[in-house]
């Protein structure tokens, strides 16, 4: 019998492309044209808490994945964060494709913990020919410069940049590095751990802002500096950690006993006033008594948006204008960004208005 040698390497090389389709629900060939090769950091020693719960992450498989750092960045993997949302997570290996969607009817994979397991460099790639589609939508993710960031891929799983993951959830990141501890949370305290060094330790109980070289303490003196005031003499509305073009600053805001309110612009680097105003005209005070909390206002919105699940919320938290407290929340569902204003004290929609995502 004559032996076509082509046919045989054809056949040998189907047998070698289903063998990598069946190692793992991520799992590609190292040749692909996306593929960046990068050198990463497994870093068991974080310790990941959503919504107060220590948190562990495993492979299809049952074996332990554990945070990576990479260029100032951590990853955790997408299909672990799946299951968290409730949501299946499938993966097109012809199109290089994550869907994240559906409620899941699986129960969450098990596995048993890697206790051995040592901080140390990896081999890993940088996928920019990845798609990640959330609810029908393709997602494209951002460092807090608005720099595009890509997904990872090691050992045959895909992970996502913690602030991806803090946005896909609708919940906070913040960093202790004390405890070397990422939180996701739903509070709204606004912070931001998409670049802090998990080398660096704190105070017990601080929570840090990365890239900050004053803290929010010290910006809120600069402000009341200026103002000429003192902070037994001023209320504060808030105090946080932004980002504008590119230069990390604090949004400070702050209002009198006679009711002037002030914006300050601080750099969070070298503590310099870079701008601020102050209106008392139209301006009434907080109100007092109990807030219907942020988990109303979610369910609040929600209500408006049928079909939509928590999963669909990417933010939620306190706000003030002109002295009325209210919940500003977003939400992204089948293509639709969704944002309302909803007053703190009543629970009755102020304002809403929806808009494609890709306009």
């Amino acid at each position: 019998m004559t032996v076509n040698k082509k046919t045989i390497a054809q056949r040998l090389g189907i047998l070698a492309l289903s063998a990598t389709l069946m190692t793992g629900l991520f799992t590609l060939g190292a040749s692909a044209a996306g593929a960046t090769p990068v050198t990463a950091q497994l870093s068991p020693q974080l310790t990941i808490t959503v919504d107060g719960v220590n948190r562990d992450f495993y492979t299809v498989a049952g074996v332990e994945a554990h945070p990576i750092s990479y260029n100032g960045t951590t990853y955790l993997p997408i299909r672990a964060i799946g299951e968290l949302m409730g949501k299946n997570v499938n993966w097109d290996q012809t199109t290089y494709t994550v869907t994240i969607g559906g409620a899941r009817t699986t129960a969450a994979t098990v596995g048993t913990p890697d206790t051995a397991a040592t901080s140390k460099n990896i081999a890993a790639e940088l996928r920019s020919d990845f798609t990640i589609i959330v609810d029908g939508a393709t997602r494209t993710f951002r460092d807090a410069n608005g720099k595009v960031v890509y997904p990872l891929l090691y050992q045959g799983s895909t992970y996502l940049p913690i602030r991806a993951i803090g946005q896909l959830m609708g919940k906070n990141v913040g960093w202790n590095g004390s405890t070397n501890t990422i939180t996701l949370s739903s509070d709204s305290l606004v912070t931001d751990a998409d670049s802090f060094n998990p080398g660096q330790t704190t105070n017990p109980g601080q929570t840090t802002n990365p890239g900050a070289s004053i803290t929010a303490e010290q910006a809120k003196a600069k402000a009341l500096a200026h103002a000429g005031l003192s902070s037994s003499k001023v209320t504060f509305i808030q105090c946080k950690l932004d980002w504008d073009d590119g230069r990390q600053v604090y949004d400070v805001e702050f209002y009198t006993a006679d009711y002037k309110e002030y914006d300050y612009e601080i750099d969070a680097s070298t503590g310099a006033v870079l701008s601020f105003d102050y209106d008392a005209d139209h301006y009434t005070p907080p109100q007092t008594g109990t807030l219907i909390g942020v988990e109303k206002a979610k369910s609040i919105a929600l209500a408006k948006v049928p079909g939509a699940a928590a999963a669909n919320v990417r933010k939620a938290h306190l706000d003030y204008d002109d002295g009325r407290a209210q919940y500003e929340v977003e939400i992204i569902y089948n293509t639709m960004e969704y944002d309302f204003e909803i007053d703190a004290s009543t629970g009755a929609i102020l304002s809403w208005d929806s808009d494609s995502i890709y306009d």
